[in-house]
């Protein structure tokens, strides 16, 4: 049994605690818990497998109140989540203990109004840590599950759902898993992925891959099953395929910089090169692999991506900036490229500023290659060519000394401001 141990966490996350705007402040606090509950965990896991409940049970009811529309509070309880589970499922707990956490958690997930806490009842075939207590849980879901999933008539909806798949996977009942995800009117690759793991769990890899394809449809992640079908590629040493088939799209992220990296390390065999060349091709849109050529250091395939596709002009002044002692002509290139760019109207809420930082960069690459008075005029003509805000700053850039020019330049830009409006082609 759990000592009894007095959590801080517990005062500050009560009942309606937060109010319409305070996703900010739960956030924090749920940073707070989890630190919390780690620093227990260290000496003693079973106090922090307890907390970690404790806190369960406390989501809905502190943050039923919160504007949710962000999305930054359902992701930092999915966050909670995703580090808490690991210590609640490692800790020696007693089957007494462990019996009584999961009844208090499931009673959590049946209150929970939006589904905050759908990652525990995914993993709650491993929270059971044995085979036997995993089978006590999906017998409980199970008949009326098949009940729901056997009637023609659609929209039928079981809450324990992921908990008895979850359950019937960890106790080993393949068979009866894979017999009733075979019920579902149309896949649905939430639940369907516990049955490709149960095929994996068998060995039976083809077959799993199989399935994970015929999950495919109408408003299903292809991003997760294209995931889950590289890995499956990757386990059986079929690299080549995995790479034709998934790589492109199973390692997408925010960034392009963080997506070719993601392909890269999975990848190392692979020419670092071709791998941007191919996510270029795949994506349609080459100026968002600019940062990640330019990272790895293809700075003529950068180049290349800046001009053929609609990179941000804040990213290009940087790249003038940064790169200057490796390659000023690199710099002058990319940087002409970024007011060119700024004076047609692409990027977001650009700055005046923006406008002097991108001419200040560009600058320093000319003097850096002997050519400041040619580049200069090259910027008088393309600011005369056309005109706006951006052209007018850039005009009175070029018409002061140069040791004069950043000041009259920043007390101009103070009482000018460039909004840029976006459009499918101009963003």
């Amino acid at each position: 049994m759990a000592a009894k141990h007095t959590w801080t966490f517990k005062s500050r996350l009560r009942a309606r605690a937060f109010g319409w705007k305070g996703s900010h402040l739960a956030c924090q606090r749920l940073k707070e818990a989890v630190a919390e509950i780690k620093k227990v965990a260290r000496t003693d896991p079973v106090t922090a497998g307890d907390g970690i409940v404790g806190l369960m049970e406390r989501i809905w009811p502190a943050f039923q109140d919160i504007d949710t529309s962000s999305g930054a509070l359902g992701g930092a309880v999915y966050w909670a989540q995703d580090e808490l589970l690991p210590i609640a499922i490692e800790a020696p707990a007693d089957r007494n203990t462990r019996d009584k956490w999961l009844d208090r958690t499931w009673q959590a997930i049946e209150d929970d109004g939006v589904d905050y806490l759908s990652l525990t009842g995914e993993r709650w075939g491993e929270l059971c840590r044995s085979r036997e207590v995993a089978s006590h849980w999906a017998d409980r879901f199970l008949g009326l599950l098949r009940t729901a999933w056997s009637d023609p008539r659609p929209g039928n909806y079981v809450r324990g759902t992921s908990v008895c798949l979850s359950s019937l996977l960890a106790a080993e009942r393949h068979q009866e898993l894979l017999e009733v995800l075979a019920l579902q009117r149309f896949p649905f690759w939430h639940d369907r992925k516990f049955g490709m793991q149960a095929l994996l769990s068998q060995g039976r890899m083809d077959e799993a891959l199989a399935y994970a394809e015929a999950s495919r449809g109408l408003n299903q992640p292809d991003a997760a099953i294209d995931a889950a079908c590289e890995k499956i590629l990757l386990g059986l040493s079929r690299v080549d395929e995995a790479y034709e088939k998934y790589a492109l799209t199973a390692n997408s992220s925010s960034t392009g910089l963080a997506t070719f990296r993601a392909v890269a390390k999975k990848y190392p065999a692979r020419d670092p090169r071709q791998i941007l060349l191919d996510l270029a091709t795949s994506s349609g849109e080459p100026g968002r692999w600019f940062a990640a050529a330019k990272d790895a250091g293809f700075l003529d395939l950068a180049l290349e991506f800046a001009n053929t596709g609609r990179t941000d002009p804040r990213t290009l002044s940087r790249a003038s900036r940064d790169l200057l002692k490796k390659d000023a002509q690199f710099c002058l290139d990319v940087g002409r490229l970024a007011i060119q760019r700024i004076i047609e109207g692409y990027g977001y809420e650009l700055t005046g500023m923006d406008v002097i930082d991108a001419y200040k960069h560009f600058m320093a690459a000319a003097q850096a290659l002997g050519i400041a008075s040619q580049a200069r005029a090259g910027l008088l003509a393309m600011a005369t060519k056309q005109p706006g805000a951006a052209s007018d700053i850039l005009l009175r850039q070029c018409s002061v000394d140069p040791p004069a020019r950043e000041a009259p330049g920043r007390a101009f830009i103070r009482e000018q401001r460039i909004w840029t409006r976006r459009s499918p082609t101009r963003h």
